[in-house]
Formats: structure tokens, C-alpha cells, sequence
């Protein structure tokens, strides 16, 4: 055999290299399309924001007409929008417009952002203080496959 056919002689690597790339080119396909079809690529997108809030209990109510408040102010992180933002108390979603024990006095601002408050009322009759109660501000993302407790707390007893 002469050395120099067998330098010159590359007629097996063609096939080889080609059958490697038709693998390659077939696995990252089959990825791709999987990501998709299973929905793997939208829960990336909804993580949810990272942000601090801190609640201020006000018990003591001087005029009976009042009702005891929660003050839960957003102290610093990302931005978020209200809409996506949720007050529950043992359980309970608050709202603006309810008559059931807990209200909101003020709101969320449309973007929540460090330094924006919202105050809630405790409108139970004859218990005018916040003992023992566990309030969560939750997030839900867009599409509401997911959520998230960015702050939770068991007001004083």
C-alpha cells in the first residue's frame, strides 16, 4: 500500500459526517416541536415578579365608626401590574365592591410599584381588630395557569 493513497483516500467520511448531521438535524427538531406541542415555551415567560411588600396592622380605632385597617405597601422589586395582583384573607379574596367582612378603603394604582399602598378594612361587626387572620398578596399570571404568594402574614394576635 502506498503512503500516499492513504492520505489522499477520504471516501468514507462523506457518508459518515452526512448520516451524523441527518441525527443532529433530526433530535433538535424533534425538540423544538416538543417544546412546543407539550407548552413548555409559555410557563418560561410567566415567572412571577419578585417584589416585597410589608402590612402595617392598625387596631387600635378610635371613633366606632371606623374599621380596623391593613396597610399593604409594595417596598421594593419589579413593577406589577393590579390587575394581576390578588388580597386574600384566610382564604377570601378581597375586593373593592364586597360586603362581605374585609374591603378595600384604597386600592392598588394601576402599575404597583415600589412605594404604592392599598388599605383594607375590617368590616366585621363586633370584632373591630385583626387577630389571627393569614393575609396573602397573591399574583396570577396572564393566562392564569399560574400563581404566586409574593407576601403572606398572620396579623398579630
Amino acid at each position: 500500500m502506498q503512503l500516499t493513497n492513504l492520505f489522499n483516500d477520504d471516501s468514507a467520511v462523506s457518508p459518515v459526517i452526512g448520516v451524523i448531521l441527518m441525527v443532529a438535524i433530526t433530535v433538535i427538531l424533534a425538540a423544538v416541536i416538543g417544546t412546543f406541542v407539550l407548552g413548555l415555551g409559555d410557563q418560561v415567560s410567566e415567572t412571577s415578579p419578585q417584589a416585597s411588600f410589608s402590612f402595617d396592622f392598625a387596631n387600635d380605632v378610635s371613633d366606632s365608626n371606623t374599621a380596623a385597617q391593613l396597610v399593604i405597601t409594595h417596598e421594593s422589586g419589579t413593577s406589577i401590574s393590579a390587575d394581576r395582583l390578588t388580597v386574600t384573607v384566610d382564604g377570601t379574596g378581597v375586593a373593592a365592591d364586597t360586603t362581605d367582612d374585609y374591603s378595600f378603603s384604597s386600592e392598588f394604582p394601576d402599575d404597583v410599584e415600589a412605594g404604592s399602598s392599598a388599605t383594607v378594612e375590617k368590616d366585621a361587626a363586633g370584632d373591630d381588630v385583626w387577630e389571627g387572620e393569614s393575609i396573602r398578596v397573591v399574583w396570577t399570571s396572564e393566562s392564569g395557569s399560574s400563581s404566586a404568594t409574593l407576601h403572606s402574614q398572620t396579623a398579630p394576635q
